[in-house]
Parts: structure tokens; sequence; C-alpha cells
């Protein structure tokens, strides 16, 4: 069985955690993926995510992930 590791982060990019159903996750890659480079998802198990962004576009992430806290019940956990 394998463990799960969580993202390497380096120097220059920001984080936020989100919490969301399971099931919702496809759904949320595809939104982020859609966002033109804006982060990456990184999912360590069931609906834990964590998206990783360059500094420069924490507004945008922001924004985004408040949207889709709405749009989905997330809970954000930063």
């Amino acid at each position: 069985m394998k463990k799960s590791v969580p993202p390497c982060i380096g120097p220059g990019m920001i984080t936020r955690r989100l919490v969301i159903r399971s099931r919702d996750v496809v759904f949320l890659k595809g939104i982020v993926e859609a966002s033109e480079g804006l982060a990456q998802v990184f999912a360590e198990r069931g609906g834990e995510l964590t998206l990783a962004s360059p500094e420069g576009r924490a507004a945008e992430l922001d924004e985004l992930v408040d949207d889709l806290c709405r749009e989905l019940g997330a809970m954000r956990q930063d």
C-alpha cells in the first residue's frame, strides 16, 4: 500500500488547503486546470486537497478558492 506524501512546494510558491467531498475532486481539478496555469492540485487523501500557485497569483487563487468553497461547500483549511 502506498503512503501519502505531502507535496514539496518550493520558494516563490503559496498553498491553499481545502476539504471537499470526494466526488467533487475531479470537478475541482478540471476547473483549476482550465484556469490557465493558475495552480496545481495535490490530493493527499479523498477530498483533502492542496492547491499550489506562484506567489504573484495569490489574489487570483484566493478568488478561485472562495468561489469553489461557495459552489461546492468546500472548507478552507488555511
